[in-house]
């Protein structure tokens, strides 16, 4: 037992011999969630056998994707980042995942606010894919098959595609088919050892579903949530997930049709969406 696990069981019967059974219960909840989130460790503090262990086990490797644009006076700019970012703290609470540091440059646009002290960034979708290309390709390269974006940023649009995940969707084609020509040489899909695609195609184990891109809230959840712009719907989500970002007391100074309904959000509303987030996402992940 290592010295932290003794700590923590001394800690354990000391609170338990002056507790309540619902300080317990408590205790028995918070203590369930840091042994389990021991099991998953961020990309950039793993060592390399903790990378060559979730290779072989081909567990899940999450990029949280966002961008970095105006969602009114009352929130964050980095809303769908947070968005991604803080639902998956969340979720490695829940199954066995590595997530990568998060990416907030994505293609935001001047469709909402113009940049000039809004704090909308944005960078062009075309340079973004051959980015993204890249990223994918070292992914691969170090041996990760199972990986997966999750955005938060115009998704009611994604099945057709807009600037930011098209970007992803298609660098990560790009990636697949250039390292597996780079791996198995020309015509390699036309040979002999590829005689099961379509049979793997159909059962989603197939090389083009080494990489997928996921909305953060699935059709199901967009069709039944309060879907919006920093509105009623995202900033109970921010306010659940991240309620420093929010400052309730600046609605008044929007002027703006999207943030009407903000002044209807609560943290309760935001928690109901999230539970919904999770489990869909942990369906989609494992897949």
């Amino acid at each position: 037992m290592s010295q932290e696990n003794i700590f923590l069981f001394f800690v354990i019967i000391c609170f338990i011999s002056h507790s309540s059974i619902t300080d317990i219960l408590f205790l028995i909840f918070f203590v369930g969630n840091i042994l389990i989130k021991g099991a998953n460790v961020r990309f950039e503090f793993m060592l390399p056998y903790q990378i060559k262990e979730a290779i072989a086990k081909n567990i899940p490797v999450v990029l949280p994707i966002g961008v970095l644009e105006y969602h009114g006076e009352h929130m964050a700019v980095g809303m769908d980042t947070l968005a991604v970012t803080k639902i998956l703290d969340r979720l490695e609470s829940q199954m066995e995942v590595v997530i990568l540091p998060p990416f907030s440059y994505g293609a935001a646009s001047y469709a909402v606010a113009a940049p000039e002290q809004s704090g909308t960034l944005h960078v062009d979708s075309a340079a973004l894919a051959p980015l993204a290309e890249q990223l994918f390709t070292g992914l691969l390269r170090i041996g990760f098959r199972n990986i997966h974006g999750v955005i938060h940023h115009q998704t009611e649009n994604f099945a057709s595609g807009m600037p930011t995940d098209l970007a992803f969707k298609i660098g990560a084609r790009q990636s697949i088919f250039k390292f597996l020509e780079s791996t198995l040489g020309e015509a390699w899909w036309g040979s002999k050892d590829m005689n099961d695609y379509y049979s793997k195609h159909k059962e989603g184990t197939d090389p083009f579903n080494w990489i997928k891109l996921h909305p953060l809230m699935d059709n199901e959840i967009i069709n039944n949530y309060i879907f919006d712009h920093a509105g009623e719907g995202e900033t109970s989500l921010l306010m659940a997930l991240a309620p420093e970002a929010v400052e309730m007391s600046r609605i008044s100074e929007n002027n703006t049709w999207y943030t009407k309904s903000a002044k209807n959000s609560s943290s309760e509303k935001g928690e109901l969406v999230i539970l919904q987030i999770i489990k869909s996402l942990i369906n989609r992940l494992k897949k």
